[in-house]
């Protein structure tokens, strides 16, 4: 009833990153398959799922133990393993996928460099096959990488029964919003007629929200863009004042805007102002 890909990324800025990717005729399927921890590795649980192999298989994974090794430890013991679909890539980008013999069919696994992909009761094999060709033909960052796949796979049919939710988790170490955390990205899709898209959506919000350090592009703020800054604001109910340039106005109504809107991740003390917040305020003011 579900599909998944679990993933890794060595040479994501400015850490490594993991990340899994999950979509399902099943409610809230993001509070069930996806664990990772950052620099250990992550984990999907799921068929007939047995939750406990998240945070156990992440255990083993932070103790160093390999993904083969933590597949075959947590099935071993666990006598429902016939009915346990598992992908597993760890602190290496090593990867394994395990499904068992009496999961429903279309079910199955395949497994890439740094990476694998699984799901049960699919359309077909395609479903799998169609996830690993796009993860690994498309650009970008991970999670970028991981909703592709996850597209791919609705695409070539996806779960047999239909679609309800969906969700996406990406980690690496200090990814927080304020780095307090390694999860840089945890998005779910509860319950929704096309979950894959409305993911799709809000990771774009995330992104404008949360953007990395390395997409962040200040400019000065010169006298024409404080004029248009100006102009934005009032058109929005924000008073910056009547003044010219940069001055004390202009500044107190832009960061008044940019609390608002929570883009306090983009704002700069300084005499700029991040492209992505101006870009923000040209489309809520029309400009």
């Amino acid at each position: 009833m579900t599909f998944s890909i679990v993933a890794w990324d060595p040479r994501a800025e400015p850490r490594p990153e993991w990340g899994v990717a999950v979509a399902s005729k099943f409610l809230a399927v993001g509070a069930v398959v996806p664990w990772a921890s950052a620099g250990a590795g992550a984990v999907a649980t799921q068929a007939l799922a047995n939750v406990s192999y998240g945070p156990r298989g992440l255990e083993l994974l932070r103790g160093g133990a390999p993904a083969g090794a933590v597949v075959d430890t947590l099935t071993r013991v666990d006598d429902g393993r016939d009915h346990r679909q598992l992908g597993v890539v760890d602190a290496s980008g090593r990867a394994a996928t395990y499904t068992g013999a009496e999961c429903l069919s279309w079910a199955g696994g395949r497994t890439g460099d740094g990476y694998c992909c699984q799901g049960n009761i699919l359309t077909g094999p395609e479903v799998v096959d169609r996830m690993c060709d796009a993860f690994e033909a498309t650009a970008g960052d991970l999670a970028t990488r991981l909703l592709a796949a996850l597209d791919a796979g609705d695409a070539a049919g996806g779960d047999a029964r239909g679609r309800q939710s969906a969700a996406l988790l990406v980690v690496r170490a200090g990814g927080s919003y304020g780095g307090g955390h390694d999860v840089a990205l945890d998005l779910r899709v509860d319950d929704h007629a096309a979950p894959i898209p409305e993911l799709a959506r809000l990771v774009d919000l995330h992104r404008v929200i949360f953007p990395r350090p390395g997409d962040l592009r200040f400019v000065p703020v010169d006298d024409d863009l404080a004029r248009e800054l100006r102009a934005a604001l009032r058109a929005l109910g924000h008073d910056p004042g009547d003044g010219r340039g940069y001055d004390d106005a202009l500044r107190s109504a832009l960061l008044a805007y940019v609390g608002t809107e929570n883009l306090e991740e983009r704002w700069s003390d300084g005499d700029e102002v991040e492209a992505g917040v101006v870009e923000h305020l040209r489309r809520a003011a029309g400009s």
